[in-house]
C-alpha cells in the first residue's frame, strides 16, 4: 500500500511539473520581441546611486575596454533609467539591470531570470540594503554578470544563425574537420583546399571572415602551449591568406601582444587566441578572436577563426558576430559517437 501511495504522489509531481512547464512555455510564446541594440544594457537605478559609488562601479564593472580592439570600445554600452521612468519602452530591452537599494531588503544578492517581459530576455537584479552593500556585491558578481550578458548576446546570435543558416558550407567544413559551425545567410565559400577553408561576408565597407583550418599534432610536442598555438596560426595565416599585392599576407600585429586562454564551453575544451591582425606590406588590419582544440582522435589540431575588417565603423559587434559562429561549432553525430567511444 505504501509503495502504491509513493507512486501515486510520484506520478502527481510529475503532471504538475508538465503543467507549471507547459503553462511557463504558453507565457513565453505570448511575450513580445526583445528590443534594444546589441551589446547595450539598461540600468534601472536612482539618479543619487548612479552618479554615486554604486553607478561608478557598474561603470567599471561593464563599460571597461573590450579586449583586443584597434580603438577603445566599451564591453556594453550602458543606459542608465530611473526607476519612475521604467516604463513599458525600457521593459523589453534585451539586457537589464534593476538596482533596488533599500532598508526593507532583507536578502542581498542577485537574481538573474530570464524572459521576465520580452523574449528573448535578461534581467539581473542586485538587491541591497544600502549603498555599501551594493558595490561589494557587484565587484563580488562583476565576472559573473559580465559572463551572463555576453552568453545572453551569443546565444542570440547563435539562434538567428542557426535559423537563417546560409546552405551548402557546413557540409564542406564538416568533410574536412568533422564538424562545423552555423554560418547565417551571406556567407560564402571563398577559398578551400586539404586542410584550410575561408568563408566570408562581404558587405560595402566591411569584411567578416571565417578561417577553418587543421594540422597534425606532433608527438612529444605541447600543441597547446601559447608559443606553439600562436606559431601555428601565424605560419597558416601567411600561406593561406594573402593580400590584395605581392609580397602581402595576413599575419599577427605588432602593436599589441595576443593573449591565449584556456577555455571550455558545452563539453568542448579549447585555447582560445586573440588579438590583431594586419598584411604584411600593406596597410589592412582589424580584431581576430580564435578557438584551437584537439580533434576527436587526437591526431590533428583544429582552428576556427574570426576576423574582422572594418575600417569606418566600430568592431566591437562585428567581433562578436563572427565570434559567435565559431562558438557555434559542433561535431557530425559520427564524430560524437567516436569522441565518447
Amino acid at each position: 500500500m505504501k509503495r502504491i501511495l509513493t507512486n501515486i504522489a510520484f506520478i502527481a509531481v510529475a503532471l504538475l511539473t508538465m503543467i507549471s512547464c507547459t503553462e511557463e512555455q504558453k507565457r513565453k510564446a505570448l511575450l513580445p520581441n526583445i528590443s534594444g541594440k546589441a551589446g547595450e544594457v539598461v540600468i534601472v537605478i536612482g539618479q543619487n546611486d548612479w552618479e554615486g559609488a554604486v553607478g561608478t562601479t557598474l561603470r567599471d564593472s561593464l563599460s571597461c575596454d573590450f579586449p583586443q580592439l584597434p580603438q577603445k570600445e566599451p564591453m556594453f554600452t550602458l543606459v542608465n533609467v530611473p526607476h519612475s521612468a521604467f516604463n513599458n519602452m525600457f521593459q523589453i530591452h534585451r539586457n537589464i539591470i534593476a538596482v533596488n537599494i533599500s532598508s526593507d531588503v532583507t536578502e542581498p544578492g542577485i537574481v538573474y531570470r530570464n524572459d521576465v517581459w520580452a523574449a528573448p530576455q535578461t534581467v539581473i537584479r542586485l538587491n541591497a540594503p544600502d549603498s555599501e552593500t551594493a558595490v561589494k556585491i557587484i565587484k563580488e558578481n562583476c565576472a559573473t554578470i559580465r559572463g551572463m550578458i555576453e552568453e545572453a548576446e551569443r546565444s542570440r546570435m547563435i539562434r538567428n544563425d542557426k535559423k537563417y543558416e546560409q546552405s551548402g558550407i557546413a557540409p564542406v567544413v564538416s568533410e574536412m574537420v568533422g564538424g562545423s559551425p552555423h554560418f547565417p545567410s551571406g556567407y560564402r565559400l571563398k577559398k578551400k583546399t586539404g586542410d584550410f577553408i575561408w568563408v566570408s561576408y562581404d558587405p560595402e565597407y566591411v569584411s567578416q571572415g571565417i578561417l577553418i583550418y587543421k594540422y597534425p599534432v606532433v608527438e612529444g610536442e605541447d600543441m597547446m602551449a601559447p608559443e606553439n598555438l600562436l606559431e601555428a596560426n601565424k605560419r597558416i595565416l601567411m600561406e593561406n591568406v594573402p593580400g590584395m599585392f605581392e609580397n602581402t599576407y595576413m599575419t599577427h600585429s605588432t602593436f599589441t601582444a595576443p593573449t591565449v586562454k584556456y577555455m571550455r564551453y558545452k563539453g568542448l575544451e579549447f585555447a582560445e587566441l586573440r588579438g590583431l591582425w594586419e598584411v604584411h606590406n600593406d596597410y589592412m588590419g582589424g580584431p581576430y578572436v580564435a578557438h584551437v582544440f584537439y580533434s576527436p582522435d587526437g591526431k590533428y589540431m583544429i582552428g576556427l577563426e574570426g576576423f574582422v575588417y572594418a575600417p569606418k565603423f566600430d568592431k566591437r559587434q562585428y567581433l562578436r558576430q563572427v565570434e559567435s559562429i565559431i562558438y557555434s561549432f559542433e561535431w557530425t553525430k559520427n564524430e560524437e559517437v567516436d569522441k565518447k567511444e
